[in-house]
């Protein structure tokens, strides 16, 4: 007779083979599992439904047209160098910023008003400033139905520069670094304006990323000035481009870097981690496993690769601002970068050019990264939040017991464990809506790593929330377990 345990491998792996080859093969199988008796039973809240509608409906409208205008316009101010200010009405990153905040306004006017436009200032002095710099973001929030205060971010930076970080002068076309996050952060607002999420969504266009971060830092103040509660910072910065200096291309994933452990981590959490595991089980890195899962499952061609680094190595991004204020952010990257293309004076020595202009984007890549956005901030948005309070027991024990604290609006849970050396969740059982704990039998505590999500009625769910302070989206009440030896 097959254990449960088994029952529920075979079901989280029929959902993955489901994903894969369609809807006939559903219908096959319910029908199998209503002839065995199986149906609900233990394949229940799978969660990630095979095909979304509204996944699939966001997919469809990114337009490679749209994004190409975008950058085209953005280069078009000459330069937007962060202390270009705003000397005419046409070049500089003043407005640039104008721009922006003009395209966001445009399409909340064609959402009957759904997009609140913000453009919050903060002064900043620091070693890439010549003195106190006011920083300026636009930024476009698109309140939640059902639970406002829980906040989907994306983000990318408008600023650009030369080889001369304070060199504001010189033209500084910036079409990858960061036009091409600037375009799909604004994409993504034309589009996911069209729908209603339960949760809110801000898009976030930034400044003084070259400079400093400044911008990331602008918007983590905001954020925890008015309390948001912030799930996932999708931060996307150099995306367009698909070729390296050395003649490689690169097109079929986009690198998504996340943190192995949390910033804000106290010395006593530190302790309880170093003893009892979640080196690699962030909720920035759990948010990692998320895209890249979603990405298998909605595309044939492109793939998001995790890289288990914070950022690239020795470098930054507006996302660390974000993970220092304890949000959980990752890293959107292009597969291969062109050194020559960036942080360069535009010009052509010995036949090379040189510089960040538009012929350095590829565009059908950027708009397969702009889809994975746009498609992961709609199914975090539609999901409940990641059940809060995780914690396991069952120390000296052949069986674990994994509970959680509710998760509102969800309609189930799902209960996930993986080999300690995996790099994803392999297997998992659902619990049903109201269950706070689920016991599995004969699964050790000590073999597994262990963590839950909560899954909405029609099939989205969370990111897998790992036990304890280590893996906790929002602060838990308790850690997981006690740190004694046994």
């Amino acid at each position: 007779m097959m254990t449960k345990s088994r029952l529920g491998r075979r079901c989280s792996r029929a959902a993955r083979l489901i994903g894969s080859l369609g809807m006939r093969v559903v219908a096959f199988l319910a029908g199998l599992a209503l002839a065995t008796g199986l149906a609900g039973q233990v394949c229940a809240f799978q969660g990630h439904p095979a095909r979304s509608d509204l996944l699939d409906d966001v997919s469809s409208q990114v337009e490679v047209a749209h994004l190409r205008s975008t950058i085209d316009r953005l280069v078009g101010f000459g330069t937007r160098h962060t202390l270009s200010g705003a000397p005419s009405a046409t070049r500089g990153i003043g407005p640039a910023r104008e721009w922006v905040r003009s395209r966001f306004a445009d399409f909340s006017q064609q959402c009957g008003g759904c997009l609140e436009v913000e453009t919050p200032t903060q002064t900043f002095t620091g070693e890439r400033l010549p003195g106190p710099t006011e920083i300026v973001d636009v930024l476009a929030i698109q309140r939640g139905t059902t639970d406002p205060e829980r906040v989907i971010v994306i983000s990318g930076h408008v600023d650009s520069r030369v080889g001369d970080v304070m060199n504001s002068k010189s033209d500084a076309p910036g079409a990858d670094d960061d036009g091409s996050g600037t375009a799909a952060v604004i994409e993504a607002a034309r589009i996911l304006s069209r729908h209603k999420y339960p949760a809110t969504l801000v898009f976030a266009v930034l400044s003084g990323e070259e400079q400093g971060l400044y911008g990331g830092r602008l918007l983590a103040d905001f954020a925890r000035a008015r309390h948001w509660r912030v799930e996932a910072d999708l931060n996307n910065d150099i995306v367009g481009g698909v070729s390296g200096a050395n003649g490689v291309k690169l097109r079929s994933y986009v690198r998504v870097f996340s943190e192995g452990t949390r910033s804000v981590e106290t010395p006593e959490e530190a302790a309880r981690r170093r003893y009892n595991g979640g080196e690699v089980d962030s909720p920035s890195r759990n948010l990692a496993r998320f895209i890249s899962d979603l990405a298998n499952r909605q595309f044939r061609d492109f793939k998001a690769r995790m890289i288990y680094r914070t950022d690239r190595f020795s470098r930054g991004g507006d996302q660390v601002p974000m993970l220092a204020a304890g949000f959980p952010a990752v890293r959107f990257t292009e597969a291969i970068e062109n050194y020559d293309r960036e942080h360069q004076d535009v010009r052509v020595e010995n036949g090379v050019p040189y510089g960040d202009t538009p012929d350095g984007v590829d565009f059908d890549y950027l708009a397969n990264v702009t889809r994975l956005n746009a498609m992961t901030m709609a199914a975090l948005a539609m999901a409940p939040a990641p059940p809060p309070s995780v914690k396991i027991s069952g120390a000296v024990s052949l069986d674990t017991t994994v509970s959680w604290t509710p998760s509102a609006g969800a309609a189930g849970y799902r209960v996930w464990w993986r080999d300690t050396t995996a790099p994803a969740w392999t297997d998992s059982r659902p619990a049903p809506a109201g269950a706070t704990s689920l016991v599995l039998k004969n699964v050790n505590i000590d073999d597994w790593f262990f963590g839950v999500s909560a899954v909405s009625a029609d099939g989205f769910e969370s990111p897998v929330e790992f036990p304890g302070p280590a893996g906790a989206f929002a602060s838990p009440d308790s850690p997981a377990v006690s740190a004694a030896p046994h």
